[in-house]
């Protein structure tokens, strides 16, 4: 092996080989890549005395002289030493690179700054010079904007395996309890939706979907007032004849037809015994039996021996705060959820705005229908589409106002589907935050702003509703509004102070 075979291998393995590196290395890593580099060093050496002897031998003068003048540079053993040393440090990030860490998120926010940033060049050396004065300052004013580094695709990846994995140890140790049955989660939320209106500590709201154990049956029965989305739903639970059905299932009683004494004796007690309130399937019940199989069987999950886990109050879900080892923390929500019928909408333990509901009471929740909408947009949009950094600038400017991220995200909803998706991309920014902002002023005006899925005929065809929602009225987000003079009026004069956020926020990027 002679010394320019060598060198080529070394820029192979770098180029092909490429890791991130955090900032800070253990001490055992240190000496490792320490006694790797010596090494490399000393077999450089030896290489590259025996080409000069075997140089020497063959009386290649041309070519031992300019490698003996190569050699009298001190930029070659400049140069020599970089590889050497970069080729230790891949070597030993090769041994960690299926480790999930703090530094390698870092890496992985910057990549996507920088991809960002190519997109955007690419953008402009396609486009050329716009002759639309608009545009060329929707461009501008998009530079000049300091968006959070957040990384939610990465973040996103790492809960979902983490509560995946959770979800499975669960499913395995309660397959024989008369427990609800746990589905795999969906995320849901503005995270699992591409954006958020936060830098730091984003929650990772999950929804964990229910399924009635054997030998039970979920009935739901939606809000007798029919408030859309119901507020007030139940979930009713019954008992079923398992007498003649499931004859693979060994040793399990009926519980609607052999004696209570008998069942007591023998087999655990029912759903209706352990997480309900009178036939009712109980939120607050739920949760904590959740919480505190989550604090037993964590120590099972294989991320318990790479992240902490602490387990935050919550009296309608389960939240968890997740920390590794450098110190990247995760806030992660469970959810509960009861599919109605076979659509995305869930009647959800989410707590309400309610100063009082009964633990019996489960929300009709869009959630999912939510995150399977912003899919679909991203699908069908250019790959360059600002769509959601506009929802992120505008959720931005609500801070401290009476208007909530989900009346800007239903704006979004509705003109998403009303102007083409190619005109939402980064050379149209300003164009559509006036948009955004000009269809709320409207709604303020009118106060009215229909809910995106109650009898819109734009809701893209994959997402399943139930039949009521289809053939529903159009439900009006801003009732209150035309109800409450007072509140009428408080919510235009704000609308006034987030013209001027937003223009603040263009010119000064913060």
């Amino acid at each position: 092996m002679d010394a320019t075979k060598f060198l080529a291998l070394l820029l192979q393995s770098i180029i092909q080989y490429p890791q991130m590196v955090g900032d800070e290395l253990d001490e055992a890593t240190r000496e490792r890549m320490r006694q790797r580099a010596e090494y490399l060093s000393q077999e450089m050496t030896r290489l590259l005395q025996e080409l000069e002897q075997r140089s020497q031998e063959q009386s290649s003068f041309a070519w031992g002289a300019l490698l003996s003048s190569a050699l009298q540079q001190w930029q070659f053993w400049a140069i020599a030493g970089v590889l050497v040393l970069l080729f230790g440090l891949c070597w030993q990030l090769r041994e960690r690179s299926r480790e999930v860490d703090g530094s390698s998120d870092e890496e992985s926010s910057s990549s996507d700054t920088d991809q960002e940033e190519e997109e955007e060049q690419e953008d402009e050396e396609s486009e050329g010079e716009d002759p639309d004065d608009e545009r060329d300052l929707g461009r501008i004013f998009a530079k000049r904007i300091h968006w959070p580094v957040q990384n939610l695709a990465y973040r996103r990846w790492v809960v979902g395996q983490v509560v995946a994995d959770l979800i499975h140890v669960c499913q395995v140790l309660l397959s024989n309890s008369f427990f609800p049955v746990l589905q795999p989660a969906i995320g849901v939320g503005s995270a699992f939706e591409g954006w958020s209106p936060r830098e730091k500590d984003i929650i990772y709201r999950l929804l964990v979907p229910l399924q009635p154990p054997r030998g039970h049956a979920f009935h739901l029965e939606l809000g007798t007032a029919r408030d859309m989305p119901a507020k007030d739903s139940c979930v009713r639970v019954d008992l079923e004849c398992t007498c003649t059905r499931d004859p693979l299932v060994v040793n399990m009683l009926c519980f609607l037809h052999h004696p209570e004494e008998e069942l007591r004796r023998n087999q655990d007690p029912s759903l209706l015994h352990t997480l309900c309130t009178g036939s009712y399937l109980d939120v607050q019940k739920t949760a904590r039996w959740f919480q505190n199989f989550v604090r037993s069987a964590w120590v099972v999950v294989p991320q318990s021996r790479r992240y902490k886990m602490k387990l935050l109050p919550s009296s309608h879900s389960c939240k968890l705060r997740l920390t590794n080892a450098s110190r990247t923390t995760f806030f992660v929500e469970m959810v509960f959820g009861v599919q109605q019928v076979d659509s995305d909408i869930f009647l959800s333990s989410q707590s309400t705005e309610a100063i009082f509901t009964p633990s019996t009471v489960w929300t009709e929740s869009c959630a999912v229908a939510e995150v399977k909408f912003f899919r679909h947009v991203a699908r069908q949009a250019p790959h360059d589409s600002f769509h959601l950094r506009c929802l992120q600038v505008c959720a931005r400017i609500l801070v401290g106002t009476g208007f909530s991220t989900y009346t800007l995200k239903t704006v979004v909803m509705h003109l998403l589907t009303t102007i083409p998706l190619s005109g939402w991309r980064r050379r149209d920014f300003l164009l559509r935050l006036q948009d955004i902002m000009r269809y709320l002023r409207c709604c303020l005006e009118e106060k009215r702003l229909d809910h995106f899925f109650f009898g819109n005929d734009n809701v893209p065809e994959e997402i399943i509703l139930p039949p009521d929602f289809q053939t529903a009225e159009p439900l009006n987000l801003f009732q209150h509004l035309a109800q409450d003079p007072a509140a009428h009026a408080e919510a235009l004069h704000e609308f006034s102070e987030l013209q001027d956020r937003l223009t603040r926020l263009l010119f000064y990027g913060r």
